[in-house]
């Protein structure tokens, strides 16, 4: 059975919160097939060095600029085997907490990836496996989190999610 990796990354903030993306972010995305990145990259530099690792799909953020909004889609998805996996910046930011389930729901995904909130996290709603990757630049609250990425280990029969720290 072929093992496809998938690089979980948001939150960047690339230049205001960090000059560049960490290098332990190459060394863990190293063998991914592809990279999402979940909003907030804040120049699409961002896009171009992790397209040296895998090709990138990536969606805006709150913070994104203008230009950005106007590159890059609020929600995405892809399919992976039969796996839906869909990816947004904030769950509750442009939809509600109400409107968003229904669209999760409706379109069927077996994954949801989202960041805004800077905090890694793995959640089960019913069949739906919700991701925060975190981020590798400025986790909130620094006390109480290290900077994350996540990578998703999958398969035809199974999605393995794994937050990592830097």
């Amino acid at each position: 059975m072929v093992l496809k990796l998938i690089g979980l990354i948001s939150d960047t903030h690339i230049p205001a919160r960090a000059k560049a993306i960490p290098a332990r972010v190459f060394e863990i995305f190293e063998n991914t097939c592809m990279i999402l990145h979940a909003g907030d990259l804040t120049r699409l530099s961002v896009i171009e060095e992790l397209e040296q690792m895998a090709p990138v799909i990536a969606v805006s953020g709150n913070m994104d600029t203008r230009s950005i909004k106007a590159k890059l889609p609020v929600m995405d998805s892809i399919s992976v085997y039969d796996w839906k996996i869909g990816l947004t910046h904030s769950l509750r930011f442009y939809f509600g907490r109400n409107t968003m389930r229904e669209i999760m729901e409706n379109r069927g995904f077996h994954v949801f990836i989202s960041g805004h909130t800077h905090r890694p996290s793995l959640k089960y709603k019913k069949e739906m496996l919700l991701i925060n990757p975190g981020s590798p630049t400025n986790p909130i609250p620094t006390f109480l989190t290290n900077p994350t990425v996540a990578i998703l280990k999958v398969t035809k029969k199974e999605i393995e999610p794994k937050i990592m720290n830097l």
